[in-house]
């Protein structure tokens, strides 16, 4: 084998298993975010406004969604306040969308925890928890990650998916807002895909 087929050789070799990692991390990244549709597995679970919440929320009204809990030290406060926000700049005509937060951290989120947490933020964002046996179908039904780290002398943080799950009232996925999404742009996305055509002007002017 000349030197040149050899470098060929070792050329495509490195790009093969060059493949073989993005084709693993693509894979491994599209595993952490929520799957597009609907929950299948029933749950029970009770919200902070004294309401049984079962799968069947996601039906009726456009809904936000995030899973998060109150030890979060920075990304979920942030996301929180951020969404209390944008609910705010959209006015009356985001009246019909509600906004929920699920814990992923049931042992310590209890009603008495969350709802306290909550309403410091907005009295439009309800807090949702219940078992951690509950709490897990939920999660798992829009595949979202949750799963403790560091857990030392009974202290521990939670490593969850950090998205926005933007829920029709036909109680599908219709889109997602990472963390970090500029303002501008989460506003855009949840006026063209909570709100119907004849609301999104209004929600403009807001």
């Amino acid at each position: 084998m000349t030197s040149s087929n050899a470098n060929r050789t070792l050329a495509l070799g490195g790009a093969g298993a060059l493949v073989v990692v993005l084709l693993g991390l693509i894979g491994w990244m599209l595993s952490q975010q929520p799957a597009r549709g609907a929950p299948d597995e029933p749950f029970t679970l009770s919200d902070t406004r004294g309401a049984k919440v079962d799968q069947t929320i996601f039906k009726g009204r456009p809904s936000i969604v995030y899973f998060g809990y109150t030890n979060c030290p920075d990304v979920c406060p942030t996301t929180l306040i951020e969404l209390a926000d944008w609910l705010r700049d959209l006015g009356p005509a985001g009246q019909s969308i509600q906004a929920l937060f699920f814990t992923v951290d049931p042992e310590r989120d209890t009603l008495d925890v969350l709802g306290p947490y909550v309403a410091s933020i907005s009295d439009r964002i309800v807090g949702i928890t219940g078992s951690s046996i509950e709490m897990e179908k939920a999660s798992k039904a829009w595949m979202v990650y949750a799963r403790k780290t560091g857990e030392e002398d009974g202290d521990y943080h939670m490593r969850h998916s950090t998205s926005l799950l933007l829920i029709g009232a036909n109680g599908r996925l219709q889109g997602m807002i990472p963390y970090g999404t500029p303002k501008d742009e989460a506003l855009r996305k949840i006026r063209d895909v909570l709100l119907p055509p004849s609301t999104r002007t209004a929600a403009l002017r807001s």
